[in-house]
């Protein structure tokens, strides 16, 4: 077993419960498993997420400012959906950061499946933003982004980092609900 892929594991879970609860508090612990995830990444040669993982953990101490300015220490923050044509562009968005991130990839590198790779990439970059900003659609992402995950990781040998993302789907799937619950709570007069 790797030591790192388990501590990842652990702090991974902690995140994205406290996550799902809408707590500022995922925060340290999402920058402290994005930090041990990058080495175990690059080690099997997933370069994009590797990478991924260091744009994670800036844009995660952004997302902790943000909830903080949003009352996030004091209660558990409010969310909101997008507006449809917000959902346009952020699709159109994602799209093409994938596609392009994944040409990068498989012409500069030799990454391993660098179209599927820079794929859950692309997508959980929109998604980690959306979340910064207190949007439902994130869990829809990343609802998507951990099934793909999962086989990717498998793939490649990670069975730890797999079990955390098969962790994360379950969740991801309760976050959705009970973000959509709150949205709607929020929405109501």
């Amino acid at each position: 077993m790797n030591p790192l892929e388990a501590a990842a594991l652990v702090l991974g879970f902690a995140n994205i419960i406290l996550l799902v609860r809408r707590s500022i508090w995922n925060f340290p612990f999402g920058m402290a498993m994005v930090a041990v995830l990058a080495f175990v990444l690059f080690r099997a040669k997933l370069y994009s997420e590797a990478g991924l993982q260091v744009f994670f953990f800036v844009v995660q101490g952004y997302g902790w400012w943000l909830w903080h300015r949003a009352g996030g220490e004091e209660h558990a923050v409010a969310v909101s959906w997008l507006p449809a044509r917000a959902r346009i562009a952020w699709g159109v968005a994602t799209a093409v950061l994938s596609l392009s991130l994944g040409s990068i990839m498989h012409a500069l590198t030799d990454a391993a499946m660098p179209f599927a790779d820079s794929a859950v990439t692309g997508a959980s970059i929109a998604a980690q933003f959306l979340l910064s900003f207190r949007r439902v659609e994130n869990w829809v992402l990343w609802v998507g982004i951990d099934v793909v995950s999962i086989e990717l990781f498998v793939i490649r040998g990670l069975y730890l980092t797999a079990v955390l993302y098969a962790g994360f789907l379950v969740i991801s799937v309760m976050g959705l609900i009970e973000w959509s619950r709150a949205a709607r709570k929020a929405a109501q007069p």
